[in-house]
């Protein structure tokens, strides 16, 4: 029995891609989730799992080739070794993330669905969303459930076609990386191996205003403290308590005995129909922690000054066409205020700096951090060693780092370290903001909207193209002069990026 390796989805608006790499050939030994190939589209690369241990059988789409979402890419056959399925029945090979858990019924061997790898330094994540239910029928690579960490999402498909027999991690859990989250029946006719149980989280329990249960460690722990849930602060999803929130509640000091907050209630009773009450997510349960601490701890302010984007307009211009045929990216203007950053950080290292108790820490590098808005929230992936990279290099970095946060794939390690923050919010109309720092970071540099505004010229008015800058610093560190003398560096840059090819 043979199994299809085809093309992932692609993302929103994307419908080819081009084959770039196979990493196996036919007849070599593959196991589950190995690399088989990479596939190219405008925006993003896209690397194609083994949804099956066994042989690389049959190349379909060779290198170059261009493909549709869904294509199929290549075939697999059965491992070596592998029993063979009963004769007239349509099963599937013995394709797992883990050992086949027990003999199937007919053609549904079990197969282990389990928790992928969460990114470095990542070692647990939320079950957010189940797609299916147990008894659902799944095809290969179907997206089964979503998980959460601290900064990312994390979908979970189908190793194998079949039925989702049962769910071992509701909604809500705590799961480490490499733990099982559910059992499936592999092939097509398997539906009389899914048990009758459902999910954990979908069990009728005690009444406690959440729409599931609360985690399974967390209830022996607070029966084990005698604790009720109504006296533990879930972190879960739709308020569920996790096991780490009981551990809190336990170790927390007694608080004096004041009345408890209760949910704010509508203004209008008739307006509670028309409200929607939703559990932040984590990634927004960090920034809001995050950003609040940010204000909590560093003393915050911000300058302002403008810039004429003439100059930067007028070179982009003249030079896009060439830069794009030659470096293979597009000539924006974020290479330009990362280059016209890094200049004046030498000038004004403070800037660059970051505060470690009662020490000063200067740094001789520039990992320029990018704000993105995606989906889910703001992240800030980093640009690492900017100061020394050309202009075509910062761009394709941007670009990768860019389409791999609006795809939810950054790890851990491309969201850290950075030493100075840009954060464009021209991109969704604004004229004029105060960003806030990222802390340990003493500034963050807000662009803004390129409007055409009359200015005053060598005793003229004219239009020109003019936008908004503001710093915001961290002033126990950062005087008024040096912040000012910073965005004075930047602005002169800008208006004049001869001046960076001379170090002026």
């Amino acid at each position: 029995m043979s199994t299809e390796v085809r093309v992932p989805a692609l993302g929103e608006s994307v419908t080819e891609a081009t084959v770039a790499t196979w990493f196996k050939q036919p007849g070599e030994q593959v196991s589950v989730d190995e690399m088989l190939c990479e596939l190219e589209t405008d925006k993003v690369t896209v690397e194609v799992p083994s949804p099956a241990a066994g042989k690389l059988a049959e190349i379909v789409a060779a290198e170059g080739a261009t493909v549709a979402p869904d294509a199929l890419l290549a075939t697999l056959s059965a491992a070596d070794g592998a029993a063979p399925a009963p004769a007239g029945t349509d099963a599937a090979p013995a394709a797992t993330t883990a050992a086949s858990t027990g003999e199937g019924k007919g053609n549904g061997q079990a197969v282990d669905v389990v928790v992928p790898a969460l990114g470095e330094s990542v070692t647990e994540a939320t079950v957010s969303t189940w797609f299916k239910a147990a008894g659902d029928a799944v095809a290969a690579d179907e997206m089964l459930c979503e998980l959460e960490t601290d900064k990312v999402s994390v979908e979970v498909p189908a190793p194998v076609a079949g039925i989702l027999a049962e769910v071992l991690k509701g909604e809500g859990e705590t799961v480490e990386a490499g733990g099982k989250l559910a059992v499936m029946a592999a092939g097509e006719g398997a539906a009389t191996a899914a048990p009758a149980a459902q999910p954990a989280a979908a069990e009728a329990g005690p009444a406690t205003g959440r729409k599931g249960e609360d985690a399974p460690s967390a209830r022996k722990m607070m029966a084990e403290a005698d604790l009720s849930s109504d006296q533990v602060s879930g972190t879960g999803r739709d308020g569920r308590v996790m096991k780490e929130d009981v551990l809190k509640a336990i170790s927390a000091p007694a608080e004096p005995d004041v009345p408890a907050q209760a949910a704010r209630a509508p203004v209008a009773v008739e307006d509670a129909a028309r409200e929607e009450r939703v559990k932040m997510t984590r990634l927004r349960q960090t920034i809001a922690r995050r950003l609040k601490d940010a204000q909590n701890t560093a003393a915050v302010l911000t300058t302002y000054n403008e810039v004429d984007m003439s100059a930067v307009m007028t070179l982009r211009q003249e030079y896009k066409d060439l830069f794009e045929r030659k470096h293979g990216v597009k000539l924006g203007f974020m290479s330009f205020f990362t280059k016209a950053c890094c200049h004046a950080l030498v000038e004004v290292p403070e800037v660059n700096a970051e505060i470690d108790g009662t020490d000063i820490v200067y740094k001789s590098f520039v990992h320029m951090g990018i704000a993105v808005g995606t989906p889910s929230g703001l992240v800030v992936p980093v640009v690492r060693d900017a100061d020394r990279m050309s202009f075509a290099g910062i761009e394709k970095r941007i670009n990768e780092l860019g389409a791999r946060a609006r795809d939810g794939k950054l790890s851990m390690a491309e969201m850290q370290g950075g030493t100075f923050t840009i954060s464009n919010g021209g991109v969704y109309g604004s004229l004029m903001s105060s960003p806030i720092l990222n802390p340990p970071q003493s500034g963050i540099l807000g662009m803004h909207k390129i409007q055409e505004r009359p200015v005053a010229v060598k005793g003229e008015v004219v239009i020109r193209p003019m936008m908004y800058l503001a710093l915001s610093y961290d002033h126990r560190i950062v005087d008024g002069k040096g912040a000012v003398t910073f965005l004075v560096r930047v602005k002169e840059a800008l208006e004049d990026p001869r001046r960076l090819l001379m170090d002026l």
